[in-house]
């Protein structure tokens, strides 16, 4: 075992199955730049310290800089015995600069060690992320302000309710994704918190300044409680429930587009690049995108889950149960990535069919608008709601649609209703008389536009 980190005080190898278990290099190497950014800072603040010297520095930040292009160059070569990437990493600089490698570790744990990586990989990463939910918004907001004046039924209960602009709908996703790009301020505020100089869980005990070293790695404060500190996986866990949180908002726009352009709807139509057929039904167009965004979309928050299980059961600081917040937290990343690629081209390319939009429309989608005329004639609310439900009843009775009773009819029902009923059966007045903040009227649909621009 003495070629391990941790060989010293074993005289017997590790099993073979446990040698398997316990690797995580598979999956860590993936932090490989971030593990070199950090030693290399490290290797620095030790050498104002004087536990390195110029040139020991110098070879270790040089060494580190020809590891980083082997794995850049996809030569890097791992062994047995990387049992993760802070090990290959070392030992591969023991390999080009000798002893002075040795004296990199010193103060320095794996425990605030990969905290550290991980922080440094997901800050990047999550503005990644951040910038393709934004393409998908940008998507939604032209789509939006090119199709404002399409008309069709908004749902409740999967029923039709009242006329809504196409426009309007669709911000209504582009809201969800914005919110979910203003909660990634907040998760950042925790990852921006740096860990390194804590150690296995006592803190460091060479005087390294810690606020130095967070500065040179990007970092805005340090950590004050280096036990809390190595065993810190909240951020992991904020944004594992973020992922989730933006694969529900992907899921349920792909369920609503499912539904439409299923042939019982027709309201869009999902483009070829974005479809699969039958293997054995000729005639089929299956909207594969979408489903998938679906699927997968529950699958992030099945991560989510079972991280927050292996968290709840573990003792104060680092345990071995960590070493799986690195699957769970590349694992979602690629798959919130892919589904929100695939979603991004979907919107993207698919054709909104007008007509099939305003042939939805009913009339009886406009019993509310009965109500709020009476409303303006006087009515109370509640009773004004009687009534319209009244008429709807009438109308069904006699097997027409509201806008076809006779005033006559209408004033049996209520003696409040006037010649001026007849301007209540327009689609355009309906939405347009939703004029506050929020409403589907144009100007409210141009000035969400305005907000989601900018």
């Amino acid at each position: 075992e003495c070629n391990k980190l941790w060989g010293g005080r074993f005289s017997e190898a590790t099993d073979t199955s446990l040698e398997k278990l316990n690797s995580s290099i598979n999956f860590d190497k993936r932090m490989y730049a971030e593990d070199i950014e950090g030693s290399k800072a490290y290797a620095e603040a030790l050498k104002k310290i004087k536990l390195l010297n110029d040139e020991e520095t110098g070879l270790i930040c040089d060494g580190l800089d020809k590891i980083k292009i082997e794995w850049d160059k996809n030569m890097f070569v791992t062994k047995d015995g990387d049992e993760d990437i802070h090990t290959a990493n070392e030992r591969r600089l023991k390999e080009i600069i000798g002893e002075p490698a040795t004296k990199l570790h010193v103060g320095r744990s794996r425990n605030d060690q990969v905290v550290t990586d991980m922080k440094l990989w997901l800050r990047t990463h999550l503005k990644e992320l951040d910038n393709t939910v934004k393409s998908l918004v940008k998507v939604i907001v032209n789509r939006s302000a090119n199709e404002i004046d399409i008309m069709m039924p908004g749902y409740t209960h999967l029923q039709r309710a009242q006329p809504v602009r196409w426009s309007h709908y669709l911000l209504s996703h582009g809201w969800n994704l914005k919110k979910d790009c203003d909660r990634l301020d907040d998760i950042l505020k925790l990852i921006n918190v740096m860990p390194l100089g804590s150690g296995a869980l006592a803190g460091n005990p060479f005087s390294v300044d810690r606020s130095a070293l967070a500065t040179s790695l990007g970092f805005q404060s340090v950590t004050q409680n280096s036990m809390q500190a190595v065993g810190d996986r909240d951020f992991i866990a904020e944004f594992l429930f973020w992922a989730s949180m933006v694969g529900i908002h992907l899921s349920r726009l792909a369920e609503d587009l499912i539904l439409y352009s299923s042939k019982e709807f027709e309201f869009v139509t999902i483009d070829d690049s974005y479809s699969t057929g039958s293997s054995l039904m000729p005639q089929k167009r299956n909207p594969d995108s979408l489903e998938l965004i679906r699927g997968i979309g529950g699958s992030l928050f099945g991560q989510c889950c079972s991280f927050m299980m292996v968290l709840k059961s573990l003792p104060s600081t680092y345990n071995k149960d960590l070493q799986y917040d690195k699957e769970a937290m590349f694992t979602t990343f690629d798959k919130l990535r892919s589904i929100l690629e695939v979603a991004t081209g979907t919107v993207k390319t698919l054709k909104i069919n007008q007509d099939k939009c305003k042939n939805a429309l009913s009339f009886e989608m406009l019993a509310t608008d009965v109500a709020y005329y009476l409303v303006r004639k006087g009515v109370a609310f509640r009773e004004a709601h009687y009534v319209a439900g009244r008429v709807v009843a009438e109308a069904e009775r006699k097997g027409v649609s509201i806008c076809d009773l006779t005033l006559e009819e209408l004033k049996n029902i209520s003696p409040s209703f006037g010649i001026d009923i007849g301007k209540v059966w327009n689609y355009e007045n309906s939405i347009e008389q939703y004029q506050a903040v929020g409403g589907t009227a144009k100007t409210s649909v141009l000035k969400q536009i305005e907000l989601l621009e900018n």
